[in-house]
């Protein structure tokens, strides 16, 4: 099983995710945004298979803070988006998890913690 969990150590849905992960047995890899960043290919990736609106937080103070200008670039078109989530990774929604699991031919990804998903996927 290789599974990587992608985030901020302090968020408070992350401290669920690894709960529920620990919880159920799963072992993983975390990465950490604010230590490590994150590349654009990863995330043009997780915009492709999920679309750019579950991807891109906009609920946070991240997104609040931006101008106008920011906001307007990043909905008009995903690569603005991409990359403002590359150079602002607290808007990424938290967390990311990304894998395989041994077990199962189909590859696994999650955005934001659910943990009626995280038990269908992992228990």
């Amino acid at each position: 099983m290789t599974i990587t969990v992608y985030g901020i150590k302090s968020c408070s849905t992350m401290k669920k995710a690894f709960n529920k992960l620990d919880e159920l047995g799963v072992s993983y890899e975390f990465h950490d945004y604010k230590k490590q960043g994150i590349d654009k290919d990863t995330v043009q990736r997780w915009v492709n298979a999920l679309g750019v609106d579950k991807v891109l937080n906009k609920r946070g103070t991240t997104w609040r803070k931006l101008d106008d200008a920011q906001k307007q670039a990043a909905d008009a078109s995903i690569d603005n988006a991409i990359e403002l989530l590359v150079e602002n990774t607290s808007m990424i929604k938290r967390p990311i998890v990304e894998g395989q699991l041994a077990d199962k031919d189909q590859p696994i990804l999650l955005y934001g913690f659910d943990e009626a998903e995280f038990e269908r996927v992992f228990g």
